[in-house]
């Protein structure tokens, strides 16, 4: 596959390796926009991405679960449980950090 026909998912996973701190920011907006529709099955793709970058393996070793497992509950189906979600975060070197909205 060229340069020019990769897929978003590999390309985002490309950014990610480059920067890892764009993670950050990626994560962020995928969050902020995860009531919107579609937004929950965004989120869960942008958390696939940042693990993809890191290495799945490793990232489901440090959150304690199966690689599988970790596939499963950042697929397009999957529903993590909060415990779920923040150990994928944790071992991933993130956190979910909450602030109050400021009133439109």
């Amino acid at each position: 596959m060229s340069k020019a026909s990769r897929s978003h998912d590999e390309a985002m996973t490309e950014m990610l390796k480059a920067d890892p701190e764009f993670a950050n920011d990626y994560l962020a907006v995928a969050l902020d926009e995860a009531d919107q529709a579609g937004g929950q099955q965004a989120l869960l793709a942008a958390l696939r991405h940042v693990a993809e970058a890191q290495g799945m393996s490793a990232v489901a070793e440090r959150a304690g679960m199966p690689r599988e497992s970790l596939y499963r509950a950042l697929g397009p189906k999957g529903n993590p449980t909060v415990k779920t979600l923040l150990a994928i975060l944790r071992a991933s070197g993130l956190h979910l950090s909450v602030t109050r909205q400021v009133a439109a």
